[in-house]
């Protein structure tokens, strides 16, 4: 059986080093915003060049606490597209805002910005472009679409560390966007070992919001001044990513690797592809496949393991449509339809990629 992902095979080489830092934490009692929280936080924005980094306890709460750091009026407008992750959308709805979906590209998995532009209006206060599958939206074509206009861009970066866009500028720093959001789930490119997230700015303003918001409204203890949540990363999680950070950038370099491979030599014409961003980290290998329901059953059959991300889009959902009406966006349904995620672990061997692509060539 080729796995999908295999978190203990990623992380075997450093298993010992995280095993020595969990024991410190503990013998050291100090489980809540230790030294290893603020010293990951100083690693993540050096990864980003970021000014600030803020961990926080998932990637859904890094989107929410992001939101709420802009003290937005109740209801107010935020764009984001209708294919991506739930959590994307449950944060606007968390946050009191008001969801409007807008749909992706046809050849590309992300949001399509000539449509951000037909969608905003007076209410429209925030976007939340979503570099999906590893693959980076151009916040630069869309800060030029804005403009002057009040709008912020709160990009959502859950699968997208260490990626970057055209002219090598890392995505969740340098200030092209508002504020970014990280989710550092355990399947991520850099996961932990549990739910963690994380929360990068360059404003200063947002950063001690955000701090207090994640911390029950307070930056130190027992200090009170703002509306908060429980929202902590854990210092066990932050010692565990303290490790795996400064593998990151060596094993994104190996699943663009992996993902050459796919391109070039997977040869099917019932298997296409989709286009991916430059600077790409390839979170997920995504073909598509018009009868998907009998690959995957070919798939399960040659013994390899496969994802859907994702089968539903948001206007799909039920809660959606119940509040929202019947709306359709014809890509990402399209997308949702034919998606099948590949294996793209960096430690797959060179002979279960070539296994993989030789199965799927005899589809």
């Amino acid at each position: 059986m080729i796995r999908f992902y295999s978190i203990k095979k990623s992380d075997k080489k450093i298993e010992s080093k995280i095993f020595k830092s969990i024991k410190k934490v503990i013998k050291k009692n100090n489980f809540i915003l230790g030294n290893e929280v603020s010293n990951f936080e100083n690693s993540f924005s050096k990864l980003c060049n970021s000014k600030y980094s803020i961990g926080c306890s998932n990637g859904t709460d890094a989107i929410t606490i992001a939101l709420l750091s802009l003290n937005l009026p109740k209801n107010s407008e935020v764009i984001l597209p209708a294919m991506t992750y739930a959590s994307t959308f449950y944060a606007v709805i968390n946050a009191k805002l008001k969801p409007v979906l807008v749909d992706i590209n046809d050849d590309d998995p992300l949001i399509n910005l000539n449509q951000i532009e037909r969608k905003i209006n007076n209410n429209t206060k925030a976007i939340i472009p979503v570099h999906l599958y590893g693959s980076v939206v151009n916040l630069f074509k869309l800060n030029r679409i804005l403009r002057k206009k009040k709008i912020y861009i709160i990009d959502d970066c859950s699968q997208a560390h260490g990626a970057m866009y055209d002219n090598g500028k890392r995505v969740g720093g340098h200030g092209i966007s508002n504020i970014s959001t990280f989710s550092l789930y355990p399947g991520k490119n850099l996961g932990a070992y549990g739910d963690a997230g994380i929360i990068t700015t360059n404003n200063k303003k947002f950063y001690t919001q955000i701090k207090s918001i994640r911390n029950i409204g307070a930056i130190k203890k027992f200090d009170h001044k703002t509306i908060g949540f429980n929202n902590r990363m854990d210092t066990i999680q932050a010692a565990i990513l303290s490790h795996k950070i400064k593998y990151l950038k060596e094993n994104n370099s190996k699943r663009v690797l992996i993902s050459k491979k796919y391109f070039s030599k997977i040869i099917n014409k019932k298997i296409k592809f989709i286009n991916y961003s430059k600077n790409s980290v390839f979170h997920q290998f995504i073909i598509r496949v018009k009868d998907r329901n009998k690959f995957l059953t070919f798939l399960k059959k040659n013994k390899i393991e496969y994802g859907l991300h994702y089968p539903h889009t948001i206007n799909q959902m039920k809660f959606f449509k119940k509040k929202y009406g019947i709306k359709r966006y014809i890509n990402s349904e399209k997308l949702a339809k034919e998606c099948v995620s590949l294996p793209i672990d960096p430690m797959l061997t060179n002979k279960e990629v070539n296994q993989i692509i030789n199965t799927i060539n005899r589809y």
